[in-house]
């Protein structure tokens, strides 16, 4: 249905004028989220200011049956926020206080709008923190990460969002309000809080989360690994794994990223380096000493011909700037780039990396490599100039092509930002159509009228048939030289 002038009053009735935003003017802000090469005006942006007023907003929505797409901070790579032509653009910004930080239970609740960064810099004081922490800490808001499941470079050890939410407020398609999971460890009944993560705004609409805090380490340190090539370094991130380390971070940059983040940002690192590994141990002092040392030898042993051990914060900290400014500092060379993420067996690390540079050259496309290492999340960044509608064509497939890689050697097209609009046909490749079905049987428990971020993440039969349906194990007919273990 479109959205007309009575229903747009509906909404004027209980919001105030700052939070209808209308003309094109005001909604041009809001036309895509981090993916950029396919923006859509909405049809109308609301921004509520409080719970009350989202449930109000739904229930008109769902009244009127008027799709409704979800948006935190705008920071997603995978189009989940990209606005739908005739529905309403739910804007979760001004949901931004941190309602409770409780040390002696060690959670924190906070509305969907805060920042992710936010939560550890209130609970520094009580020397608690919040360990995941994508790229984009210092923007993107918990709300979005729960939406995406998103994981960062302590993942590893820490896990991804999923591993960190003990609870969420939710409000479904019929306005009635749910808590999912609660402030213990377990809870009776289906594991609702996990399927309700990393959902990408398709079940509901969440107003308050309760995240689990750890106690700040007594030690950090960082290893910089500098490797001749990128076969050496993706060897050296199984051997560090496979001698029974477990680091609070493992990441992966090749020379093209190295290059571009030092010209951006001067993190110190080396430019002349094919490969550099960043590998962090936290815990007490003796921990840190012993698990530092232990990794400098496996570095060493695996072809590192450069090592680097922080000497304080300052430096350490530095290091990682480096790693989280990978994004902006591609943005520099190219006006576009498509941010992939697929995840792989770490087996498999150096061969993926070699068919990647393969489909470069392919494409005619550049392509750097900056990713989780330690738990096989590939974040390769394709280049182009979207305005070239050739470069554009050819960058969607160099990207679909590494996740059918991905998904060849036995790994998956997402790890933490989600399908959204970029992956959706590679979900053909990965899924059967019973599992499919299965995916969109559950979806309408929730959303019977189909009005929640309606076209993202799950695709229809009909796509995958128009698409070509091809399920996984054809994809490997694609890449015949893959390795079998």
């Amino acid at each position: 249905m479109q959205i007309t002038q009575n229903i747009i009053k509906e909404f004027q009735n209980f919001l105030n004028n700052e939070s209808v935003l209308i003309t094109n003017e005001e909604k041009k802000p809001f036309e895509c989220d981090g993916l950029t090469a396919y923006p859509q005006m909405p049809g109308l942006v609301l921004l509520p200011e409080n719970e009350e007023e989202t449930v109000k907003i739904i229930k008109i929505c769902e009244k009127h049956k008027i799709p409704i797409v979800f948006r935190g901070a705008g920071t997603g790579l995978s189009g989940g926020a990209i606005p739908h032509k005739s529905g309403v653009l739910l804007v979760m910004s001004k949901l931004n206080k941190i309602i409770e930080i409780d040390p002696n239970n060690r959670i924190a609740k906070v509305q969907p709008g805060v920042r992710n960064i936010s939560i550890s810099e209130s609970a520094s004081k009580f020397g608690l923190y919040y360990a995941p922490d994508p790229s984009s800490q210092i923007a993107c808001s918990i709300g979005g990460n729960i939406a995406e499941n998103s994981g960062g470079v302590h993942c590893l050890k820490y896990g991804l969002t999923v591993n960190n939410i003990l609870s969420l407020r939710i409000i479904l398609t019929n306005g009635e309000i749910v808590t999912l999971g609660n402030n213990s460890f377990d809870a009776n009944g289906y594991d609702l809080l996990s399927f309700f993560i990393g959902s990408e705004g398709m079940l509901g609409v969440v107003t308050e989360i309760t995240v689990k805090l750890l106690p700040k380490p007594e030690k950090t340190q960082v290893v910089l690994a500098a490797f001749h090539s990128l076969k050496d370094a993706g060897e050296a991130v199984g051997n560090v794994i496979g001698s029974g380390i477990v680091p609070a971070g493992l990441e992966m940059m090749d020379k093209k990223i190295t290059v571009a983040v030092e010209d951006f940002v001067k993190a110190g690192y080396p430019v002349e380096a094919e490969a550099i590994l960043l590998c962090e141990s936290d815990g007490t002092s003796e921990e840190v000493n012993d698990e530092i040392n232990q990794i400098s030898s496996v570095m060493r042993e695996s072809g590192a011909y450069e090592i680097r051990i922080s000497k304080n914060d300052e430096e350490r900290n530095k290091f990682w700037l480096g790693r989280k400014s990978a994004f902006p500092a591609v943005g520099r060379i190219l006006p576009d780039y498509f941010c992939m993420d697929g995840t792989i067996p770490k087996k498999s690390l150096s061969y993926v990396l070699e068919e990647i540079e393969k489909l470069s050259k392919k494409y005619s496309l550049q392509c750097a490599n900056v990713f989780h290492a330690g738990d096989g999340n590939l974040h390769p960044l394709i280049m182009f100039d979207a305005s070239d509608d050739a470069q554009l064509k050819s960058a969607e497939k160099f990207g679909a092509d590494i996740l059918k890689l991905c998904i060849a050697v036995g790994g998956t097209i997402t790890g933490e930002h989600g399908v959204g609009i970029e992956k959706i046909n590679e979900m053909c490749h990965q899924f059967s159509k019973s599992e499919l079905n299965t995916f969109h049987s559950l979806k309408k428990v929730f959303d019977p009228s189909a009005i929640l971020n309606p076209d993202k993440a799950i695709p229809t039969l009909n796509r995958c048939a128009e698409f070509g349906h091809m399920h996984v194990h054809k994809n490997q007919d694609k890449f015949p030289n893959i390795p079998r273990f």
